[in-house]
């Protein structure tokens, strides 16, 4: 497989999507990349650990972090169980000084999560939720 860095690449890069319609893995990534203060994203389906598609990312590695994150989902999921919560993980936040990486999960998809890291001067946390949730409605695996 290509080197996903800088390019929205995918396993599945097919369909065409407009604002009401489905949208491919690839399209999902492209318009998770117009969002303001967008870095980098990734689609990932954490229990496989399998990186669905990547975008951008200035210099990270968005595949390495869209899997990584898989074993922060897991365990997350793990100890919710333990509590006896029930309850479903909707996003986790990872503040930094200059970035906020933001893991959704699909409501759509039940193993699959979307990770986008933002500038924290350019982005809004609220609004990215919003824009990723509409994303995540019309997302479509094949």
């Amino acid at each position: 497989m290509a080197t996903r860095k800088q390019e929205s690449t995918s396993r599945s890069d097919t369909g065409k999507g407009t604002e009401s319609d489905q949208l491919s893995v690839k399209e999902a990534l492209d318009e998770l990349m117009n969002i303001d203060g967008a870095i980098g994203a990734s689609i990932v389906d954490y229990e496989s650990g399998m990186t669905l598609g990547t975008s951008g990312g200035r210099g990270l590695d968005m595949e390495l972090a869209g899997a990584g994150t898989t074993e922060v989902v897991r365990s997350e999921r793990n100890i919710i169980h333990d509590l006896g919560l029930d309850e479903r993980i909707e996003d986790l936040l990872i503040s930094l000084k200059n970035q906020y990486h933001l893991v959704r999960m699909c409501e759509k998809h039940a193993d699959v999560f979307i990770y986008l890291v933002i500038d924290r001067s350019d982005g809004n946390l609220g609004l990215t939720r919003r824009k990723i949730d509409d994303i995540d409605k019309r997302l479509e695996l094949q």
